[in-house]
């Protein structure tokens, strides 16, 4: 339920913030700059939190904590439309709300390990949440008016801190870590090299995140044609990590990294060439096979790199590569190669960034299996 509630409230932010900007007058290029704030605040936010969390061996307390940040913080910077107060209201924002998603499936991801069970059937419900959410509120919004979007997500947030209340902490047997052990985690190269390679991928996913909304606009579709891209995209995304308990340990994990990646790239090269929204739409089942697969197999393989006394530093680091730097990346120079040269070429740069990084993590992988 915490993991449906945040996502819930977390795609109110992902698929309708960027037309709620627009709506107010920003150009693409200013969009971006809010956008690049998220994950800006996620660089420093997440591996401050995951360490207070494994210093303090609890991830209940700190999810409490944050929940009420958000909440707070959304309640003004939700209803801004001025840039000089959307950028600093942005920041203690999403300094609040970007280490909720991560710390929640660091917690799920011990939990599935002491149940026995796969971390993605416990992640599943995230996705459930997140595609629930995107069909209801875009309903609600292209009824009601982007501009209300301050309401449908603080009734979702709220709901995701009185679950939170009633959550069980992860016994956690290894001594309370000092900030001189978080270097062990950069004197892990598998893990270094790996989290600079995926930002091949992540950089593409997370431009995707901040402009499908306004692609899909510009294409001549509407708020709910918004809603209902998420919902499809997301709900093949649910269905990914509630099975996969059954797919995932016929390989190593490195295989479907490549594979998902491989599909990445091929998913922003058609929708870099198609003209119609109506494509968009139904192309975004293909989110499941290429996030899905991605974000469960890439999670448990650098829990399979990290002690187990930073698992929780680890995992928010892993989060703030994939949400923060490919974050600011894909929102500021996307938002300049929308308003410049049009979503279209947006989206087959986008094709090719993730080409490249295919090649880099066959080879990484190769090397891997070679050394071991």
């Amino acid at each position: 339920m915490l993991l449906f509630c945040f996502h819930g409230a977390n795609t109110i932010i992902v698929s309708f913030l960027p037309l709620y900007l627009q709506a107010e007058g920003l150009s693409g290029t200013e969009i971006g700059w809010v956008m690049a704030i998220g994950p800006l605040a996620a660089i420093f936010s997440q591996p401050y939190w995951g360490y207070m969390s494994d210093k303090h061996q609890t991830v209940k307390k700190i999810l409490m904590l944050c929940l009420i940040g958000v909440l707070v913080s959304s309640f003004f910077f939700l209803q801004m439309n001025a840039l000089s107060l959307l950028l600093p209201l942005a920041a203690v924002f999403f300094f609040f709300s970007s280490p909720v998603g991560a710390l929640s499936d660091s917690l799920a991801q011990r939990r599935a390990d002491q149940l026995g069970v796969s971390f993605g059937s416990i992640r599943t419900w995230g996705s459930i949440g997140f595609a629930t959410s995107s069909l209801v509120v875009g309903e609600v919004l292209a009824r009601t008016g982007i501009q209300y979007i301050v309401w449908p997500y603080l009734i979702v947030a709220a709901a995701a801190f009185i679950v939170s209340t009633r959550i069980v902490d992860v016994k956690v047997e290894t001594p309370p870590i000092q900030l001189k052990d978080v270097g062990l985690l950069l004197k892990t190269k598998p893990y270094v090299i790996f989290l600079l390679l995926i930002m091949f991928i992540t950089i593409s996913h997370r431009t995707n995140d901040s402009f499908i909304g306004i692609y899909i606009a510009s294409l001549g579709g509407s708020e709910d044609m918004v809603g209902f891209a998420w919902f499809a995209g997301v709900t093949s995304e649910a269905i990914v990590f509630a099975t996969a308990g059954w797919w995932f340990r016929k390989y190593h994990p490195l295989v479907f990294i490549i594979g998902a990646a491989m599909l990445f790239s091929l998913r922003w090269y058609v929708y870099g060439l198609v003209e119609d929204p109506l494509w968009i739409v139904s192309l975004q089942f293909l989110h499941g096979f290429t996030f899905g697969v991605f974000y469960v197999t890439a999670f448990y393989y650098i829990t399979r790199l990290i002690p187990a006394m930073l698992q929780g530093t680890g995992h928010l680091i892993f989060a703030s590569v994939f949400i923060g730097v490919s974050g600011i990346i894909g929102s500021l120079a996307g938002g300049w190669v929308i308003d410049h040269l049009g979503g279209s070429t947006l989206y087959l740069l986008m094709g090719g960034l993730t080409t490249i990084g295919v090649v880099l993590l066959i080879i990484y992988h190769g090397l891997r299996t070679r050394r071991s």
